[in-house]
């Protein structure tokens, strides 16, 4: 039900837009629309950020400077004091886990797996990523810049 409370609203203001414009004296034709998805730029790649669990704050901070030192990603955040319930071979499991928080481009997420799976303490470490729709261009630049092609 908020998923279509929030549609609604943004249908809502979207159709009044114009309306407000006016009644604060300017032209529609005047105002430009500022959009947070990303344009189209040959300053940017297609990026992501992928999510990665490691058992603690040692194998986080290895990890994380691996990637970096590689190229395969601008930068990792490391998140601590997180706690992860899962179940694993049957049994429901819960442990304290350190969340790296990735940010790459979308053309490293196989080099970028396979380097977390050569050398994470897991036999089936997580590694999902998420698009990175749009943003601050100067970062999603960056982004593309500390990264190998």
């Amino acid at each position: 039900m908020l998923t279509l409370g929030l549609s609604n609203l943004r249908t809502g203001l979207v159709h009044s837009l114009p309306l407000f414009r006016s009644k604060l004296g300017y032209s529609t034709n005047t105002v430009q629309s500022h959009s947070i998805r990303m344009e189209a730029n040959n300053n940017t790649v297609p990026s992501i950020v992928v999510y990665v669990t490691v058992p603690n704050k040692e194998s986080g901070k290895k990890l994380a400077e691996s990637i970096v030192k590689e190229k395969l990603a601008a930068c990792v955040n490391r998140v601590p004091g997180i706690e992860s319930v899962y179940q694993w071979k049957g049994e429901i499991q819960t442990d304290s886990e350190e969340l790296l928080i990735i940010k790459t481009r979308q053309s490293l997420l196989e080099a970028l797996t396979e380097h977390v799976k050569a050398n994470h303490e897991y036999d089936v470490p997580e590694v999902i990523s998420l698009p990175i729709n749009g943003g601050n261009l100067k970062y999603l630049e960056w982004i593309k810049e500390s990264t190998r092609e």
